[in-house]
């Protein structure tokens, strides 16, 4: 009973659902993170996420379960391992996708919407578009991307254009190193054919794959930065220590652009991710080099303090 249990949890992924955090981006800038009813709202969001992302994660492992089994380190997976049987892995999809778009539904129409659209694309990913080259980072990245506007469409609060230039350029980055890690993983591997793991990989070379990365990296770091330097709430933000402003005479610059100084983590971050791709031939899974690099995960939680102390104490 408990190995069922622990290969359940396996099957589901639970780990991957950090990447559900994304839902949050748009209360959290608005300002709005702490206001109870819009909350409960975006927290109703990230269960459905979590919910249909483990649905599909099960179902892409039916579709991939002999391609899973000549992978090197996919082939230990509950469903490619035979640790669960393929009719109850289904069976646990279909209860897990039924329940999410039951709670989808009590959350608001466009985020309802936006969950079915998720599936459909997921559904597409795993049948059809995996295989095909360019069209499977896409499909990766959309992933990423819907998550965001999923929160916006929640909460009814929106974002930044420059943010959602930095959602859809990060999210790319994401899917191209993902890639990127496998490609090499599967390289590294004598006497493993390429296509037979996953065709589209057959298609990517590393050199192509480095142009892509370094591409959206680059956009990643200036749409970014636009969205710091642009971004203003009531017309700026304005450093105060207990509810005393400081004085007029702070530069205009200290006084309205806080913001920025995210920046600094951002970079870092960037720069460390590709660090554990080129380096440490990791990426292949965006949540496992995150939980498992400290400096990385530290770096983020920086980020994220930084960020509610600027959008939240520093007053506007």
């Amino acid at each position: 009973m408990i190995k069922l249990i622990y290969n359940t949890l396996r099957l589901v992924r639970p780990r991957q659902w950090i990447k559900n955090f994304a839902v949050f981006a748009s209360i959290t800038f608005a300002g709005e993170l702490f206001d109870p009813p819009v909350f409960w709202k975006v927290f109703l969001s990230f269960l459905a996420f979590c919910g249909l992302a483990s649905a599909t994660y099960i179902i892409n492992d039916i579709f991939d379960i002999e391609k899973d089994k000549q992978h090197p380190f996919k082939k230990f997976r509950p469903l490619a391992h035979n640790d669960i049987p393929v009719s109850m892995a289904a069976i646990m999809a279909a209860v897990l996708m039924i329940g999410s778009l039951i709670v989808a539904k009590e959350v608001t129409p466009a985020f309802f919407a936006t969950a079915i659209v998720y599936l459909l694309i997921q559904f597409l990913y795993s049948s059809v578009a995996k295989s095909i080259a360019v069209v499977d980072i896409l499909a990766i990245a959309s992933g990423y991307i819907l998550r965001v506007y999923a929160g916006e469409f929640a909460s009814g609060f929106h974002l930044s254009v420059w943010l959602l230039l930095t959602t859809i350029s990060i999210s790319l980055f994401l899917a191209i190193g993902k890639r990127r890690s496998e490609l090499t993983l599967v390289s590294n591997q004598v006497g493993q054919n390429i296509a037979a793991t996953r065709k589209s990989l057959s298609h990517y070379s590393e050199r192509l794959l480095d142009v892509y990365a370094s591409i959206f990296a680059t956009s990643t770091f200036i749409s970014y930065s636009l969205f710091t330097f642009l971004e203003t709430s009531g017309g700026g933000f304005r450093l105060t220590l207990g509810g005393i402003s400081l004085p007029d005479f702070f530069p205009t610059f200290f006084q309205r652009k806080w913001l920025m100084i995210t920046i600094i983590p951002v970079v870092y971050g960037l720069m460390r991710y590709l660090q554990d791709i080129y380096e440490k031939h990791e990426g292949e899974s965006p949540e496992k080099v995150l939980l498992s690099d400290k400096p990385l995960l530290v770096t983020v939680g920086v980020w994220v303090i930084l960020v509610i102390l600027i959008v939240y104490w520093i007053s506007p």
